[in-house]
């Protein structure tokens, strides 16, 4: 294989620690609210602790859909890999 072929490049490790780090403290706290919102939601209505659960799951189910964009906008302003 020719060095041309190949579209390997060096992975920028600074870029990838403060990404993948911001993401654990943002990720913890969005997930934490998502789950506390849930909760807080089935008590005021009295939907009981499969309600709860449900929406619990669906915010931080949520949550994770941020995370992940967040992800992604992050990687195209501080790329992983140096082409």
């Amino acid at each position: 294989m020719t060095e041309g072929a190949r579209a390997s490049g060096r992975v920028n490790w600074l870029n990838l620690v403060t990404v993948i780090s911001a993401a654990i403290l943002i990720g913890t706290e969005i997930i934490g609210a998502g789950l506390a919102t849930g909760w807080a939601i089935a008590g005021l209505f009295g939907l009981g602790d499969i309600g709860a659960y449900v929406l619990e799951a669906l915010f931080g189910l949520g949550g994770l859909a941020v995370i992940v964009f967040f992800v992604r906008a992050a990687a195209r302003i501080e790329p992983f890999v140096e082409r």
